[in-house]
């Protein structure tokens, strides 16, 4: 940790706890920023396998089948 960051550290230390947790969900919402390729990419995965399903080319499961399946490898 850099030394200009250890006295944010400090000075974020001696806030109140409601204060440091509004500080804290603020650097974490901005390490996580949203990717539009990744996005797109997506959207066109869940367009493709919408379309495979439609035209038969996909099956569906029943989501209980699913659960008991998964509930039977544990």
């Amino acid at each position: 940790m850099s030394n200009s960051a250890k006295v944010v550290l400090d000075k974020a230390l001696t806030l109140p706890a409601n204060e440091r947790a509004a500080l804290v969900e603020t650097l974490i919402l901005s390490l996580d920023k949203p990717d539009p390729t990744l996005d797109a990419e997506w959207v066109k995965e869940a367009e493709d396998r919408l379309s495979a399903y439609q035209s038969g080319e996909l099956a569906a499961i029943d989501a209980e089948e699913v659960f008991r399946a998964l509930g039977e490898q544990t």
